[in-house]
């Protein structure tokens, strides 16, 4: 793309996208703060509705402590068959007004709409129509962030959760980011903002002042990054095409994991994640890595590899219980699971045709 040329970034995200399907499927769940996943008493939530949330209900908690905060809690079991059959129907709408669709789970993509199908000059009402549609094709809700950047974009999403959108124009990318700690910025975790507290860095403003060479003494290469997103700079475009060696998920627990029980519990949300990158792209991998990180941060990783590719969901999940299990007894509790696929090679019903995020 023409560097002059101001880009056009949607980042959509579904609102509360599992426990949002579960109510609308079944009307005695509306209202009522739902949990997908884990148990009353035993697992994890894998994602929690908005009244779930307002009692402190997070996904990635235990159920246990869950049920602590909201006695009211009711507990479903998901269902990742139904919410994969509906991310391709908001995909589906998403390919009707660009090609340029960056997909990151189920419930959230990038769009790139500078140029788009439907010869739409703003991107705030193309938002406005996708997620109009959204409504109308699914019956769910989605919220919308637009900017001229993916950094500012998925920010921006937040802002008007759920049901809405936010902008953020070129002229307010500065001030937008600099009233916001640290710790709000994505590919900024809660380490890191811990350690740019040390320095004396606690919000965009702080940041920005910060010379580049000594956020990279501090950070390394991810302090040059640090430094643009400080300015509101990031050139990363929206790739619907690329080869990938690896796609994985992690999530950071609200509370840390003490078994493992709670582990294997953890675990079906990341491996869908996975396997829904593996479907849409035809791509199958043949080394998956386990990631944990323990109460300490000290962080272990444990993998398998096959001769031939992961065939199917039921396998990838066996295997991720087997090194789950092949931990033994657990040190410490754990703050941070994780799981990878790599080894990546063409599959489906086309081999050899290219490994691709379109869909």
């Amino acid at each position: 793309m023409n560097p002059a040329v101001i880009r056009k970034i949607i980042h959509l995200d579904m609102d509360a996208f599992y426990a949002s399907v579960e109510q609308r499927d079944a009307p005695e769940l509306r209202g009522r703060p739902v949990a997908v996943g884990g148990s009353r008493e035993r697992g994890v939530v894998a994602a929690a509705s908005y009244e779930a949330r307002q009692f402190g209900v997070r996904s990635a908690m235990p159920s246990a402590t869950a049920r602590r905060l909201c006695p009211e809690l009711v507990f479903v079991p998901p269902r990742f068959a139904v919410y994969k059959e509906v991310s391709r129907q908001i995909h589906a709408i998403f390919a009707d007004y660009t090609p340029l669709i960056e997909p990151l789970s189920l419930d959230e993509a990038y769009l790139d709409v500078t140029e788009n199908l439907k010869g739409l000059e703003s991107a705030t009402q193309i938002a406005r129509e996708i997620r109009a549609r959204i409504l109308a094709e699914t019956g769910l809700t989605a919220s919308a962030g637009i900017s001229y950047n993916k950094f500012l974009a998925k920010l921006a999403s937040d802002y008007r959760k759920p049901n809405g959108q936010f902008v953020v124009r070129p002229a307010q990318g500065l001030d937008f980011v600099a009233g916001l700690a640290v710790g709000q910025f994505h590919g900024i975790g809660p380490v890191t903002a811990g350690r740019l507290n040390q320095l004396g860095v606690f919000t965009g403003a702080d940041l920005r002042v910060q010379p580049v060479e000594l956020l990279t003494q501090h950070f390394g290469k991810a302090g040059r990054y640090y430094h643009a997103i400080a300015h509101a700079e990031d050139h990363r475009p929206v790739v619907p095409d690329r080869v990938r060696k690896s796609v994985g998920s992690e999530t950071t627990f609200a509370q840390d994991l003490d078994t493992t029980a709670e582990l294997l519990a953890a675990l079906p949300p990341l491996l869908d994640e996975v396997w829904s990158w593996c479907e849409r792209s035809g791509a199958r991998g043949r080394t998956l890595t386990l990631k944990v990180k323990f109460a300490d941060f000290r962080q272990i990783t444990r993998s398998r590899s096959s001769l031939a590719p992961v065939p199917d969901a039921a396998t990838l999940a066996r295997f991720a219980r087997e090194l789950v299990e092949g931990l033994g007894a657990l040190p410490l509790s754990v703050r941070l699971l994780g799981v990878t696929l790599s080894s990546l090679e063409a599959g489906g019903e086309a081999p050899g045709r290219q490994l691709t995020l379109g869909l």
